[in-house]
């Protein structure tokens, strides 16, 4: 009888006088069971509010059913679904809507439903997937920011692919130690793809040089994020850079002649099909013939399989010593055997292998120079 008097005096009742009685009936069903009020007729009474055209008593009625935690789950998403003042309230406090709730909110929603969404001091994993799928730029550092949030490995990669081009995005990505490997090789593309885009950067160096400094750049920090990353990492790196177009033969035999071992046998495996324990005892005990058979199932031609083989050998054993007893880089080892018999691969591996070790012989006299100038200080 007390709610349907209610109902009888709200039709006709001013907006004020309206919002607190909205907030006393949300008082009053989060305390029934003290005051005995008849829950059913209570929340047909709040499903009536939720049609009141005033925003003010429906933000009256979320305030008080807010923290309840029986408040009933279909007035609580109607309400987190209203004005962004509404929802707000409704979103950020209420622990009655379940994961599938906020996912379908998410996905109904607007940009400020998803923002209010991603700051919830706790964010599931399958929320915070919904997010990373369809947020923009602002809900998703929401998100990123958000200690709360717990997103996969796999939502990391899905952001890192839909706005890893967003600086902002990038950084927070970069900064997180859960990062895969993958991920984190993309994203460094992105870098390279924005400077050799950017004017002032061709203004100052060429069109030619940007993109060649830009693709060497990125195959670096392949190789560096390689050296890094965890083993069980290695073949979504590699799945990553060989879809992209950036699994090369400079690449390549940049890894053989850096030394980074365990990227080219997970290459060689990805590109050959071969199974792993076969490709790692060639790799590392096969004789010439072994291993430029396995190289060329992998795809690379017999032009270039020999001179890839040659680093092979050479990482196997050392490249020895010089003249002064220091040892010499496998780059340098053979890029002079190739000079001694120039014939035996083609000009493009003969510069691509001078090139290789030039750049370490630049990148020694870089080190030199700094350890002289700290040393002069």
């Amino acid at each position: 009888m007390i709610i349907q008097a209610f109902l009888r005096w709200v039709e006709t009742a001013r907006t004020s006088d309206r919002a607190r009685a909205a907030n006393a009936l949300g008082r009053a069903y989060a305390q029934a069971e003290i005051n005995g009020i008849d829950r059913r007729a209570a929340e047909m009474a709040m499903t009536f509010l939720l049609d009141d055209p005033s925003p003010k008593v429906r933000h009256s009625l979320v305030d008080a059913l807010a923290d309840c935690p029986t408040a009933p789950r279909a007035i609580i998403k109607a309400l987190a679904e209203d004005q962004p003042e509404i929802a707000y309230v409704a979103i950020s406090r209420s622990t009655v809507l379940a994961d599938e709730d906020l996912v379908d909110i998410a996905a109904r929603g607007t940009a400020e439903t998803r923002a209010l969404i991603a700051a919830r001091s706790t964010v599931s994993r399958s929320v915070a997937a919904a997010i990373a799928e369809i947020g923009d730029e602002e809900e998703v550092l929401i998100l990123l920011e958000n200690p709360g949030a717990r997103l996969t490995q796999r939502s990391l990669r899905r952001l890192a692919g839909r706005l890893g081009h967003v600086a902002a995005v990038r950084d927070q990505l970069l900064s997180r130690g859960d990062l895969p490997s993958d991920a984190r090789q993309a994203l460094a593309e992105k870098v390279g793809a924005a400077l050799a885009a950017c004017g002032l950067v061709q203004a100052s160096i060429g069109h030619g040089r940007v993109q060649r400094v830009a693709r060497e750049a990125c195959d670096a920090a392949a190789l560096a994020l390689a050296a890094a990353a965890p083993q069980e990492e290695l073949p979504e790196m590699i799945g990553h850079l060989r879809e992209a177009g950036r699994l090369t033969p400079f690449l390549l035999l940049s890894a053989v002649c850096s030394g980074r071992t365990e990227f080219f046998s997970a290459a060689i495996v990805d590109l050959s099909g071969v199974p792993e324990r076969r490709v790692r005892s060639i790799l590392s005990g096969g004789r010439i013939h072994s291993i430029r058979a396995l190289l060329e199932s992998a795809g690379l031609g017999r032009e270039v399989s020999k001179a890839f083989a040659e680093a092979v050998l050479l990482c196997q054993g050392g490249a020895g010593a010089g003249a002064d007893g220091a040892p010499v880089s496998i780059a340098a080892e053979l890029s002079y055997r190739i000079r001694r018999k120039p014939s035996d691969v083609s000009h493009a591996i003969a510069e691509l292998v001078e090139r290789l070790a030039f750049d370490e012989q630049r990148q020694i006299a870089r080190d030199y120079a700094l350890l002289a100038s700290r040393q002069a200080a």
